[in-house]
């Protein structure tokens, strides 16, 4: 669809933006759909699921499993660029863009749930408040204002909480006699924890803007 311009974009940094500068222009050039990122970004988010459950019996998959995380970030930076640099932006490649991303961070949580390394069911608490955290910030867009972004706990802060989760769980097996337990909780019991209370923020911050972006709209005529 030439000439579309997405009704929102999430806020990156320049630093990030031009890791994939080179990517994009050889994608466009290659010809490489957007969707394609998008559904790679999925394949990312599996390999990191695999990488966290099988942990379990091979802990040195928790070195590893962050970098697939980070790869799905950074594809989902990468289909975006890629389709507006060819202008293959479109309301369904916003979809396409958006619907991944919800398969993405459930597929991580549920791999890091049954890792053994924690309480499964706090695991499944944290991909269900990452979802609602999504959720929430669509809801600006649904109703006729911009879509939000902010709060601390936002999808590339939540890949960091379950990478130093992982990183500091792998520190203790290695250095700390197998000891991942501090107060009744293992490390990555605390990092899903992390995530939820930082969702209910992200959640709060979001909704407050969509009401506030509400009530100083212009009323329809």
């Amino acid at each position: 669809m030439p000439g579309y311009e997405p009704t929102s974009r999430r806020p990156i940094a320049n630093v990030f933006r031009r890791t994939a500068q080179s990517a994009t222009l050889a994608c466009v050039q290659v010809g490489v759909h957007p969707d394609t990122i998008s559904y790679l970004s999925v394949a990312a988010s599996a390999l990191a699921a695999v990488c966290f459950w099988k942990s379990g019996a091979r802990p040195i998959l928790l070195l590893v499993a962050p970098g697939f995380c980070y790869l799905r970030l950074w594809c989902n930076m990468l289909d975006g660029m890629v389709a507006l640099a060819a202008g293959k932006a479109s309301w369904r490649g916003e979809i396409l863009n958006d619907l991944p991303d919800r398969v993405s961070d459930v597929l991580i949580f549920a791999g890091v749930a049954h890792s053994g390394w924690m309480n499964p069911i706090i695991g499944y608490w944290a991909a269900i408040f990452a979802l609602l955290t999504a959720y929430v910030g669509m809801f600006g867009q649904a109703v006729g204002v911009q879509r939000e972004f902010g709060g601390v706990m936002s999808k590339p802060w939540r890949m960091v909480a379950l990478h130093l989760g992982a990183w500091i769980t792998l520190a203790c097996v290695w250095w700390n006699d197998g000891s991942i337990r501090f107060l009744r909780l293992t490390i990555l019991d605390s990092a899903c924890l992390i995530v939820v209370a930082g969702c209910l923020q992200t959640m709060t911050i979001r909704l407050k803007r969509i009401m506030a972006a509400l009530r100083s709209k212009p009323p329809a005529n």
